[in-house]
């Protein structure tokens, strides 16, 4: 009696096609709803080993926390020596409790270390950023008619600071692809904070388009301090690229004057351009590079 043959599969047929789960997404400050400041000044004689224990605890909490959170480290380019900026980008504030812990030092490689000792007692100081998008804390009494007011992205409180420009993401700077950031805050006269916030935007809008891939600026809410205190991110490809912003504004295109220019306050609130927009004295700037190995 004839058996009846089958086909054997073949090695090919019998494997079985995996694919690798996707990488957690990594957080940067044009695609976070929240960006939480952390700001602590090295005491001089640990300034290194703690640069290196700041780098060691940022990826721990890094890889404990990918897809949830992402720390970046640098230090005060130009002010006050060994002064270190984290940076922790979250989807929104919710996730900040989680975090702390690590930071503080509580678990990971500074729990083995005198971490708090080594800085200057008091000088540890947070700033919770929200990205600012039209419609929040009376932008639209000033928006030009027919402005579209964004909508939450999913699983984010307020849109990140990417929908502030049409520039794609790949040309733009950001947290982790920037050698330089200018973090600077104003303090709009509240009878003007819609107007300030208004030119605002479009300062950092001019900046971005006016240097694509050189220099992008966003724009920023503080979420607990000073009410209507806001915030620019001025991210630069290097340092080298701040002479492109200064020639930027020393030029002054057609564009850009216009912002200058614009009598942005209504006559009925005394007209003028966006020099009545800030109380005096109150707009300053602070420089952060990427903090690099110690050595």
């Amino acid at each position: 009696m004839r058996t009846a043959r089958h086909d054997v599969p073949s090695p090919q047929e019998h494997q079985v096609t995996t694919q690798a789960a996707p990488a957690p997404p990594v957080f940067h400050s044009t695609n976070s709803g929240v960006i939480v400041q952390r700001t602590a000044q090295l005491k001089q004689a640990h300034r290194t080993e703690g640069r290196r224990l700041a780098l060691e605890q940022a990826a721990f909490l890094n890889a404990k926390h990918a897809g949830q959170a992402t720390v970046t480290v640098h230090e005060e380019a130009f002010g006050t020596r060994d002064r270190l900026h984290w940076l922790i980008h979250l989807p929104a504030l919710g996730g900040y409790r989680a975090l702390a812990p690590l930071l503080d030092g509580d678990e990971g490689p500074a729990a083995d270390a005198d971490w708090h000792g080594w800085f200057t007692d008091g000088s540890f100081h947070e700033t919770a950023l929200i990205p600012q998008h039209w419609g929040m804390y009376g932008t639209d009494e000033a928006l030009p008619e027919g402005t579209v007011i964004d909508a939450a992205a999913p699983d984010l409180r307020v849109p990140p600071a990417q929908r502030q420009t049409s520039i794609s993401p790949a040309r733009t700077r950001h947290s982790a692809n920037s050698g330089l950031i200018i973090h600077r805050s104003a303090q709009p006269k509240y009878a003007f904070r819609a107007e300030a916030r208004l030119f605002a935007r479009r300062i950092t809008a001019s900046i971005t388009t006016g240097l694509p891939g050189i220099a992008s600026s966003f724009l920023y809410e503080e979420a607990f301090g000073p009410a209507d205190r806001v915030h620019w991110l001025i991210h630069m490809k290097s340092v080298d690229a701040y002479y492109d912003l200064i020639d930027m504004h020393m030029r002054m295109d057609e564009e850009t004057r216009a912002v200058y220019l614009d009598e942005i306050i209504a006559p009925e609130k005394g007209g003028g351009t966006w020099n009545r927009l800030f109380v005096e004295g109150t707009m300053t700037d602070t420089a952060f590079a990427p903090l690099a190995e110690a050595h």
